[in-house]
């Protein structure tokens, strides 16, 4: 079928006055369109604020759902246009599988970071060991809990290996205890030892008078009897009460003249 000039110009005319309609629907579409996505997340993002959720969770969640809603505005738009959205699909199958694959360490890194948020192990500002890291925590980030360390190193650890690994929180609880040893010479009065370390322990600033400190008979060696000293006190006062235990238990003990054990060094012949 062969068309002359006269009919050419009224069908291309034609033609694109429809494909000139159709793409101002879709600009026009693709503006409302985006317009309730931003609705759709402000209302999310107020609704959990108003339930004060964690605000590294709500960036998760907005995110998230903004990609979904992208992803199914895009596909309904290339549906109007008369593109199979079957296929689209299938290549945006492909892709997501591909980049899976790719990037599954940092996917587990921030499926990691939703579980620590929700589940709350610990909190900006805690004191933790986590993935083999010791310290207070400043951040947990999409993909790294960052971390500083008692020696003041700013540290990231991938969320994956926190998750997977012993979380210790030495924040979570009101107090934890401090763990010393006296030792004793052969001879020494263990009772009075105690009862002298007792009485010093409760002067020292930041041990807590409940749980009481505890100074009992611990063990026995070549030296002598060995006392175990353990005071309570808050996390944050820790390094402090420690110190000064090992001070008190030098001075109290040495005031009160009890010998310091010997160590004999046996030489071979």
């Amino acid at each position: 079928m062969h068309l002359n000039l006269d009919q050419l110009l009224p069908l291309l005319y034609q033609k694109g006055i429809n494909l000139g309609t159709k793409l101002a629907a879709v600009i026009l579409l693709w503006i409302v369109g985006r317009f309730i996505i931003g609705w759709v997340k402000r209302a999310m993002d107020s609704s959990l604020r108003a339930r004060q959720v964690d605000g590294t969770l709500i960036t998760y969640a907005d995110n998230t759902v903004g990609v979904l809603l992208n992803i199914a505005l895009v596909a309904a738009l290339l549906g109007f246009l008369g593109v199979e959205t079957t296929t689209f699909a299938g290549l945006l199958a492909g892709a997501g599988l591909a980049i899976g694959t790719a990037w599954s360490g940092l996917l587990a890194n921030f499926a990691a970071g939703a579980f620590l948020i929700v589940l709350k192990p610990f909190k900006k500002g805690d004191f933790v060991t986590a993935g083999g890291v010791t310290g207070t925590v400043r951040e947990v980030g999409l993909f790294v809990t960052t971390i500083d360390t008692p020696d003041n190193v700013r540290t990231g650890v991938g969320n994956s290996k926190v998750f997977a690994e012993t979380i210790h929180n030495f924040t979570a609880n009101p107090y934890r205890r401090v763990e010393r040893t006296a030792q004793l010479a052969h001879g020494a009065d263990h009772k009075q030892a105690i009862s002298l370390l007792k009485a010093k322990l409760a002067t020292i600033p930041n041990v807590l008078a409940e749980p009481a400190p505890d100074v009992v008979l611990l063990d026995f060696t070549l030296a002598g009897p060995v006392l175990a000293v353990r005071p309570y006190t808050h996390n944050d006062n820790y390094w402090q009460v420690y110190f000064d235990t090992n001070e008190a238990i030098r001075q109290e003990l040495g005031a009160a003249g009890f010998a310091i054990p010997e160590t004999h060094h046996h030489v071979g012949r």
